[in-house]
């Protein structure tokens, strides 16, 4: 059963990956959400380098939620911000936009992010 569900959602993955780029400017948002936390990266494509992250774990949240995602948002927003990002894609890496996924998106535009 996982492997079917993994399937779809790499297939997912793939096709929001054809369209959304992240550039210098403009860095690509992605999200990683396990059972027990949620990550966030900011990607620029065209170098391949990771610009500014945040995880639950790193903030030291216990467990996934939707009030520790916002807070994952605004974190990776403050460190965008200290690179001086202001303007971003938003990656949602084959899970549905909704949820903790929306929160921290939204955590993220609280911040001062646009996307």
């Amino acid at each position: 059963m996982s492997s079917v569900k993994s399937e779809r959602r790499q297939k997912i993955k793939w096709r929001i990956r054809k369209r959304v780029n992240g550039t210098a400017e403009r860095p690509r948002l992605t999200v990683f959400r396990s059972n027990t936390g949620i990550y966030a990266q900011l990607i620029d494509d065209v170098a391949g380098k990771t610009l500014a992250a945040a995880s639950s774990r790193e903030l030291g949240l216990k467990s996934l939620n939707v009030e520790n995602s916002k807070q994952v948002g605004a974190a990776v927003a403050k460190k965008a911000q200290e690179a001086g990002i202001n303007s971003i894609v938003f990656d949602r890496n084959g899970y549905l936009y909704h949820g903790n996924v929306k929160a921290l998106a939204d955590g993220a535009r609280e911040a001062g992010l646009n996307f």
